[in-house]
């Protein structure tokens, strides 16, 4: 067993079965032995591949979108230009070099932050940022960066924000538990605890027995700080994740490890612990802050900000090899058998400026 698993049977046989959210809590953040606390999980020899990692263009393209919301709210100044879940820093990397070609005054003028709660990912990101000419700084909440506009970007974050899950046991739902069977191994059995029904999906009703609901709380709770202080303060917000537009029933929790999947309870705080996020309920918390919004797929966000065109500039000089890799990220990153339709974007910005949003921007980057 991994050491986070004995401390896990431990703390069960000493206090009870866990939430689904608590172990999945413990599983990513445990200071001593969580996943995200131990270990470099991105890139091709870590346990997953992130789309910065993939390709430079998705950056850059994030870039143009936050550069267009800037525009779109008045270019306000001072601003602050945040990524929340930073990963190792190549969405910034690629971001700031972007900034600095689409407008130098405002990239050097702005204040960079990365919002990150593991010391070991906050150490990597320096790394990858290097000595960087811009202000860049680290928070661990967005609650201490500065009481100004904010334009902020979140790639694959809510994901990894721990659920509550529930079962369908007779005529009522019942909070799935992780306990131990009579071999002292972790298991899944429905607990005591029972949810409103009302907070369910729609189509909940009619869900069989042993049927698997999830709730996000604590997504919801991050979600409103974030519009909270775009409401208060102003400014754009950008959230790309995979996940669903509609609520439904269904178990979405998984365990990715070694760029495969494996039983969620198998190896706690070895395994990168996530489960599809519901747009439909970030949207609610996004438009009780009188805030606009816009979803799509990541595919039409990304072909929309102009990728094939950043494509076709990228391999014009380049030979075969590299632009047959070109083609194969635009493929990954934007085709719907790929990440373009599981993957959705959500773009947050206060009432009426999306309108002014351009469809698309042309720009001239660093390659």
């Amino acid at each position: 067993m991994t050491r986070l698993k004995t401390r896990i049977v431990d703390l069960i046989e000493a206090v009870g079965p866990l939430p689904v959210n608590e172990y999945m809590a413990l599983c990513l953040f445990d200071p001593d032995d969580g996943y995200y606390t131990t270990r470099e999980p991105f890139g091709v020899a870590g346990d997953f591949i992130t789309a910065p990692e993939i390709s430079q263009m998705f950056g850059e393209l994030v870039a143009v979108w936050l550069y267009q919301a800037w525009a779109a709210v008045g270019r306000p100044m001072p601003v602050t230009v945040a990524e929340i879940g930073p990963g190792r820093g190549t969405l910034m990397k690629d971001m700031l070099r972007t900034l600095s070609r689409l407008d130098p005054t405002l990239a050097n003028a702005a204040g960079f932050a990365m919002i990150e709660t593991s010391p070991r990912l906050a150490e990597i990101q320096k790394q990858t940022l290097g000595t960087t000419p811009f202000a860049v700084r680290w928070h661990e909440t967005i609650e201490t960066l500065p009481d100004q506009p904010l334009l902020i970007v979140g790639n694959e974050l809510f994901d990894a924000v721990p659920i509550r899950q529930f079962v369908r046991v007779g005529l009522g739902w019942r909070e799935r538990m992780v306990g131990l069977d009579d071999k002292d191994a972790l298991c899944f059995f429905a607990g005591a605890g029972s949810v409103d029904p009302t907070l369910l999906p729609a189509d909940a009703d009619d869900a069989p027995q042993g049927a698997v609901a999830e709730l996000a709380p604590a997504r919801t709770a991050l979600m409103a700080a974030i519009a909270g202080r775009i409401a208060r303060h102003g400014g754009a917000g950008l959230f790309l994740d995979y996940g669903h537009l509609q609520p439904g029933i269904g178990d979405t929790l998984q365990a990715l490890r070694r760029h495969g999947h494996e039983d969620v309870l198998a190896n706690p705080g070895e395994a990168d612990l996530t489960s599809h996020v519901d747009f439909a309920a970030l949207a609610a918390t996004v438009r009780a802050h009188g805030l606009d919004l816009h979803l799509s797929t990541q595919g039409s966000f990304l072909l929309g900000m102009g990728i094939l065109e950043r494509a076709g500039r990228l391999g014009a000089d380049a030979d075969q090899a590299a632009r047959d890799k070109i083609s194969a990220d635009v493929e990954r990153l934007a085709g719907p058998q790929a990440m373009g339709d599981l993957f959705k974007v959500l773009a947050v910005m206060p009432r009426g400026v999306a309108a002014r949003l351009s469809a698309t921007t042309h720009f001239a980057t660093a390659d």
